[in-house]
């Protein structure tokens, strides 16, 4: 009589529970847009959901450890003049986050760990190359300051948010609607799919498909879901796959190996209401006493609720093997070096002591500056003689008057810092 073997792994149990009741985000107007993204983005430090706004988009940022009931008063994230289709934290620094918008553009904010006592409204930089709405983004995993959007002109962006400069636009590659773009894991591949139902592996430094039309899948798996979009997330740490689906209540998880029949179905958490989108929490955000290998943040109609998912063990001891080192927070390329044809994997970091979020770090936009860039050769208007002297003049004035403003910005700038540290620190000491 034959017995059947049982796959060994460690992940066979993972189980998920949603948090308790206080714990969850209440009285949240989570966005009734008809778009395909998750919005919801979520890292260390803060949760930011897209909202139903008035006369443009807007988004809300809640600290983490703000649950329960969000007074309807609280300070939004303002200043797109169409509805927010997607949101997504810099992996690089926890208080910077990117909003892409139906209004063409991208917006870059720098986000306190104090709660601003009105709506933020001035964003950091203001991205402008797409002609028609932007709905997908992703940060660079390993390269400071470097921000891929994707929109409805089916072009590709690449962008330097560190001085608002264009690094790269694909815009030959794609003949209809992306659907979704994401990076390999050293940010030196794309993979997006498109409405010509096609996956294309891209170069991005070279401009080239270098694979495509992937005609038989090494797996096939059904799935039994509603007509909303799946919401794929990948934890490279554990080779699980969890598939959320928009408008389904599920969440099914699936172990991925190197042998055959390479997807393993593991299980799938249920619950009674439908997903209108869904947060992943970064590795680095877990809490690694209770064995936590992945949190979501399930968006409901108007709450926004904490799912955990957890490998069941005994010990209280870290576990080594859930707990491979993982992506932290500082880059391991600066922008140009990695278009200039570098790549680097992400710099690792151990949880075996748990991970605390590193204080307000500043992102700093430096544009070219436009006096350095030499006036266009032409036919000028002629000069007299008593012209000249005036117009030099004028011109010693004006550069005296910026260079004055810029002293007194610089000094208002570092005032403001200063402020900002002092309340940190009031608020950490009342915490």
């Amino acid at each position: 009589m034959s017995r059947r073997v049982v796959r060994q792994s460690k992940f066979r149990h993972v189980f998920g529970q949603a948090a308790k009741a206080d714990q969850a985000y209440e009285d949240i107007r989570v966005s009734k847009v008809t778009w395909d993204s998750s919005f919801c983005a979520v890292n260390p430090k803060f949760l930011a959901i897209i909202v139903e706004a008035g006369g443009g988009g807007a988004f809300i940022v809640l600290p983490l450890a703000k649950t329960g009931r969000v007074d309807k008063n609280y300070p939004l994230v303002t200043g797109h003049t169409a509805p927010i289709l997607d949101i997504d934290w810099c992996p690089h620094n926890d208080n910077v986050i990117a909003s892409a918008s139906d209004d063409t553009t991208i917006m870059v904010w720098q986000i306190p760990d104090y709660t601003p006592v009105r709506n933020i409204t001035e964003p950091i930089i203001t991205l402008e190359g797409h002609s028609k709405r932007v709905g997908i983004l992703s940060w660079h995993p390993t390269a400071r300051n470097v921000l891929l959007s994707a929109g409805g002109d089916n072009v590709i962006i690449i962008w330097n948010v560190g001085t608002g400069e264009v690094l790269l636009s694909l815009d030959d590659m794609h003949p209809d609607i992306i659907h979704s773009v994401c990076w390999n894991n050293n940010g030196s591949l794309l993979a997006t799919t498109c409405k010509d139902k096609t996956l294309r592996i891209i170069d991005p430094r070279k401009g080239q498909v270098v694979a495509n039309n992937f005609e038989e899948p090494v797996a096939l798996q059904e799935m039994d879901t509603s007509n909303g979009v799946l919401l794929p997330f990948y934890d490279p740490d554990s080779s699980i796959v969890y598939l959320c689906g928009k408008g389904d209540s599920s969440i099914r998880y699936f172990e991925i190996t190197d042998e055959p029949p390479y997807v393993h179905y593991l299980n799938t958490f249920s619950s009674k209401e439908p997903q209108r989108g869904m947060g992943f929490m970064p590795k680095r955000g877990l809490d690694v006493s209770k064995c936590e290998i992945a949190r979501f943040y399930k968006l409901h109609e108007r709450k926004c609720e904490p799912i955990v998912m957890t490998v069941p063990r005994k010990s209280d001891l870290f576990q080594d093997d859930l707990y491979p080192d993982t992506p932290g927070p500082e880059p391991a390329l600066e922008a140009d070096e990695w278009l200039s044809g570098q790549d680097a994997e992400p710099v690792l970091i151990s949880l075996k002591d748990g991970y605390v979020p590193p204080k307000h770090r500043e992102l700093r936009v430096t544009k070219r500056n436009i006096l350095d860039v030499r006036p266009p050769s032409g036919p000028r208007r002629s000069q007299s003689a008593s012209d000249a002297p005036l117009s030099q003049h004028t011109l010693e004035t004006l550069l005296e008057e910026i260079k004055a403003l810029r002293e007194r910005v610089q000094a208002q700038e570092e005032r403001i810092t200063a402020l900002e540290n002092m309340l940190c620190e009031l608020v950490d000491g009342t915490d």
